[in-house]
C-alpha cells in the first residue's frame, strides 16, 4: 500500500472512532432525556394533567431550530429529530395515563 492510502486509512479509523464515541454520547443522552420525560409523565398522570403541551412543544422546536443553526446543523433535520422524540414522549405519557 502506498503512504497516501495508509495515511487515509489511519484518518478514516480516527474519524470512525470519534463517530463511535459520539454515538455512545447520543445514546446515553437520549436515555437520560427519556428518564426525565418519564418522570414528567408520571407527575402528569398523578395530577391528571394532559400528556402533551403543544405550546411548550412549539417553543422547544423553535429553540432546537435556533440551536441547530448555531451549531451548523440542518434545521429541518433537527426539527424532524425533535418532532420524533416529542411524539415518543407523548406516546409514553399517554400510556402512563391508562
Amino acid at each position: 500500500m502506498n503512504t497516501d492510502t495508509t495515511r487515509a486509512q489511519v484518518l478514516l479509523k480516527e474519524h470512525r472512532d470519534s463517530i463511535d464515541r459520539l454515538d455512545a454520547i447520543l445514546v446515553y443522552t437520549l436515555a437520560e432525556r427519556f428518564k426525565q420525560t418519564q418522570a414528567v409523565g408520571k407527575l402528569k398522570a398523578e395530577h391528571d394533567l394532559p400528556p402533551s403541551d403543544p405550546s411548550r412543544e412549539t417553543r422547544q422546536i423553535e429553540r432546537l431550530e435556533w440551536l441547530s443553526k448555531e451549531a451548523d446543523l440542518d434545521p429541518a433535520f433537527a426539527k424532524k429529530f425533535l418532532t420524533f422524540i416529542i411524539s415518543e414522549v407523548i406516546r409514553h405519557h399517554e400510556q402512563l395515563q391508562k
